[in-house]
């Protein structure tokens, strides 16, 4: 399939089209994960397992306080929370029996698709818009974005750029 034509764009625009989306991502995912009976923080992290579990990895407690970014403590409140909600279990490490894994529940994502379903849906249609090399160059500049954001947080929790001083 050949891409359509698409308007011309400058960077300042794609700019702020960018920053309007994940302004409502930050709100969206506040709403789903209030439908799905969690915090943002909480939706988070099972994302994060539930991304474990589809790449057929184990994911250990202190690995998804390292990814959330949160102390193991806090990670502790996250899981209890999540097992709480049925969407977790514990596991022992069966290399290291000191050592906890986060498991995803049976329903876990079954659950979750039903609140990310029709979004899912939405943005499938949209890349149905999109050639396949048009394909490629957005899952690559969303990879690449995301990688420059990454870094511009390092920097941020460095101390480096500073807003309004």
């Amino acid at each position: 399939m050949e891409g359509k034509a698409r308007p011309e764009a400058t960077h300042d625009q794609a700019l702020y089209a960018m920053d309007r989306m994940i302004a409502l991502a930050h709100f969206g995912q506040q709403e789903i994960a209030g439908r799905l009976g969690l915090n943002a923080t909480d939706l988070t992290c099972l994302g994060f397992v539930i991304e474990a579990a589809l790449a057929g990895e184990p994911l250990a407690a202190g690995d998804l306080a390292d990814r959330a970014r949160l102390t193991t403590g806090a990670v502790t409140g996250v899981i209890n929370r999540l097992e709480k909600a049925g969407y977790v279990h514990r596991q022992a490490d069966p290399g290291d029996r000191r050592r906890v894994r986060v498991v995803m529940g049976d329903t876990a994502q079954a659950r979750v698709l039903e609140v990310y379903g029709p979004f899912y849906e939405r943005v499938c249609a949209l890349f149905a818009d999109y050639s396949a090399d048009e394909v490629a160059v957005l899952a690559e500049w969303f990879a690449r974005a995301t990688t420059a954001m990454q870094d511009s947080l390092e920097e941020i929790r460095r101390g480096g750029a500073r807003g309004g001083e």
